[in-house]
């Protein structure tokens, strides 16, 4: 039986203990399409020692910013990030679920001020991190389908 091996990246980003199922929504909420211009391998149901099964997304030629990173943490907490340089691991970090979320998920209260085409950006408190649990600071609507309201 052949085995096929994903290759190293010089540079980038690699997302390591994604929840299973969620790598395609890693790279939807962090905007990868199909027009990049690096390598992406996207790796899923893959046997992990701290869970049974786990994704994992790899990013040439790219760092994500802190925003991302949130929008990473809220879909999946026990996601690591490790950054690439010269084919080396030289940072290596648990992303960490925000106390507060503003202006990168949208209240799924469609009567929410946030929703009405006012000047407001939405806001969130994380009321529990595992699994993440969100209150709108304006309606007060809790939200746990976060990967479908993360903008």
């Amino acid at each position: 039986m052949k085995e096929f091996k994903v290759t190293p990246i010089r540079n980038g980003t690699v997302i390591d203990h994604i929840e299973m199922g969620m790598a395609l929504k890693v790279l939807r909420i962090i905007g990868v399409r199909g027009d990049v211009s690096s390598t992406v391998s996207v790796l899923m149901h893959v046997p992990s020692k701290k869970n049974s099964w786990k994704d994992i997304v790899k990013i040439e030629d790219r760092e994500l910013d802190p925003k991302e990173l949130d929008k990473i943490a809220l879909i999946s907490p026990d996601a690591t990030i490790n950054i690439i340089r010269d084919y080396n691991v030289a940072e290596k970090f648990v992303v960490e679920v925000p106390e507060r979320v503003k202006g990168i998920m949208s209240c799924s209260n469609p009567g929410c001020i946030t929703n009405k085409n006012e000047p407001v950006e939405p806001e969130f408190v994380v009321e529990t991190k595992k699994p993440p649990a969100l209150r709108c600071v304006y309606c007060d609507r809790m939200t746990t389908d976060i990967a479908e309201n993360i903008v």
